[in-house]
């Protein structure tokens, strides 16, 4: 028998002041089997990062074909591409043909062998940016994982706070690769 998900919600509260974004949202998020909670807080926190009301979670792990999150214009267009974790440079490239911009949120203590071993192989890839979070600020955002949780997101100076009614987790992002 085929394990099943495991279905997460989350009340998502954010103010992006360097964005100029200010919204709730309420978010189901569905954990694959091989899926740990420290992933699927990376991809919330991802959300929150590029939230607009466009945003949506993809089948991922579920699909090799589509993103963690993407965002789409009224024809079906890929406007936002977004992977958590380390995908393949083939992954990558193929991604930043179909999508107009691709960002790669890595968060393991291995991320900078990651990159270092494909960054070559990335150069030519303009719409393509690839940011690190802390392996510390990863754990912490684990403990945060639940079934169904309360979240506030504040974004400013590049700095997020996220937090719940009990932990609040600083994350200073590391960029491994902007776009040109």
């Amino acid at each position: 028998m085929a394990l099943k998900a495991t279905i997460y919600k989350a009340e998502l509260q954010i103010a992006d002041m360097d964005r100029n974004y200010y919204g709730q949202h309420l978010l189901t998020v569905a954990r694959h089997p091989s899926e740990t909670d420290e992933r699927v807080m990376i991809r919330v926190l991802a959300f929150a990062i590029h939230a607009s009301e466009a945003l949506t979670f993809t089948k991922g792990l579920f699909d090799t074909d589509e993103p963690d999150l993407w965002q789409k214009d009224l024809t079906g267009a890929i406007e936002l591409w977004v992977e958590v974790g380390q995908p393949d440079e083939k992954r990558l490239m193929k991604a930043c043909g179909r999508s107009e911009r691709v960002v790669v949120y890595s968060y393991s203590a291995t991320s900078h062998i990651w990159y270092k071993q494909i960054a070559n192989k990335l150069e030519r890839a303009k719409n393509l940016e690839v940011i690190n979070i802390p392996a510390e600020a990863s754990a912490q955002l684990e403990k945060m994982a639940n079934r169904n949780m309360q979240l506030q997101c504040t974004i400013q100076d590049g700095q997020i706070w996220l937090t719940d009614s009990i932990e609040t987790v600083l994350i200073e992002r590391e960029t491994f690769k902007a776009i040109r």
